[in-house]
């Protein structure tokens, strides 16, 4: 078995902003239990901003921006020491990969990355994975490590991915309210923004309504998502391990996991270069059955791009149906505009449709 662990802000990080050395003992000696049972580990670890508080006092004031870049810098070496001496008491290895979100653009930057932590994971190390916030800038940060840990999740092709936050997940009102209580599961076109605060986290840059758009998204692509609470002993051996699960909130997986091809393509959306228009025959053809898009059914072509680029799908009245690689570039695809017997300027293999893959996310 193979799973995901991210690791939140909360949950790493005491009241003054400063690492909490005794949780993450605690979260490390549950892992190597897992990894005593056959199970491998990727962890996806917020706490270095912490680290780096901890260490350094600014000589002048810093904008956000830079405070975020020095503590990080400082601390990414203090939190990978910190796993790396903790892991090596129990005869582990653990190692660093840290990336941006331009490493998922490309489909060869994808596949380096996955090769680098399979390597990892087929030699017994532990992949400890975060943003690299000292060189990232605002297009190229991450919502947050929720997103970064989908996006790893369905890289590896983790069977579950587990979310801890500091409450036992997603409630059905305010927690601490009268008569609130926690979602067990989560299934389909479930909505949820009803029941959740749109507040960010008191030290991350996400918050639980994040949380529940990335675990919609990670669960659609076939594997499992547990929003659990960090700071209970035992909960992640529980969670793997245990006969009965801890309370906690469970995004039912659907049955059957997408591709790798697609996964790299729908996660390369935030780099869609232009968009293509379809007509109603092949929006039908799309949402229907198992389609390429063709020339044929194409009305417009609209910004610029070239052969392999990502591009976005839209219908006539302007809807988003999904992403896709093109086989030419913008200029010879409005020559083909409308012709029949022309090559697919997407072929399916290469195609992300939202009603397909993404269809449990309706938060709004």
């Amino acid at each position: 078995m193979r799973v995901t662990i991210k690791i939140g802000s909360n949950v790493l990080t005491q009241p003054d902003g400063t690492l909490d050395a005794e949780r993450l003992e605690n979260l490390v000696g549950q892992i190597v239990l897992l990894r005593e049972h056959g199970v491998e580990v990727i962890v996806v670890s917020s706490g270095a901003v912490a680290s780096g508080r901890s260490e350094i006092k600014p000589r002048k004031k810093l904008d956000t921006v830079q405070a975020r870049q020095l503590f990080s810098a400082v601390g990414q070496a203090k939190l990978i020491n910190r796993y790396y001496e903790l892991f090596s008491r129990h005869g582990l290895c653990c190692g660093q990969v840290l990336t941006t979100k331009e490493n998922f653009r490309s489909r060869r930057h994808y596949l380096t990355m996955q090769g680098c932590i399979a390597a990892m994971l087929d030699n017994g190390v532990i992949p400890i994975v975060n943003e690299n916030d000292a060189i990232s800038v605002t297009e190229l940060m991450f919502t947050d490590n929720d997103e970064l840990s989908g996006l790893i999740s369905e890289l590896m092709l983790s069977e579950a991915l587990i979310i801890l936050s500091n409450v036992d997940g997603i409630y059905s009102s305010a927690p601490g309210t009268p008569g609130a209580e926690v979602i067990r599961e989560v299934s389909g076109r479930q909505k949820l923004a009803q029941h959740i605060s749109p507040q960010k986290s008191e030290f991350g840059r996400g918050g639980m309504l994040t949380k529940a758009s990335i675990a919609q998204k990670v669960a659609a692509a076939g594997i499992a998502v547990y929003i659990a609470n960090g700071r209970r002993d035992g909960v992640l051996t529980d969670l793997v391990l245990g006969e009965k699960k801890p309370l906690c909130t469970l995004f039912v997986p659907k049955p059957k996991a997408t591709s790798s091809v697609k996964r790299w393509v729908a996660n390369a959306e935030a780099f869609a270069k232009g968009a293509i228009v379809v007509n109603d025959g092949a929006k039908e053809a799309l949402l229907q059955k198992t389609a390429s898009v063709l020339p044929v059914g194409v009305v417009r072509v609209e910004g610029e791009f070239e052969k392999n680029d990502v591009v976005k799908i839209f219908d006539e009245k302007g809807a988003l149906l999904g992403v896709g690689r093109v086989t030419t570039g913008s200029d010879k695809a409005r020559k083909m505009l409308g012709k029949k017997g022309e090559k697919e300027l997407i072929h399916y293999d290469y195609l992300h449709l939202y009603h397909a893959i993404y269809d449990a996310i309706i938060l709004q």
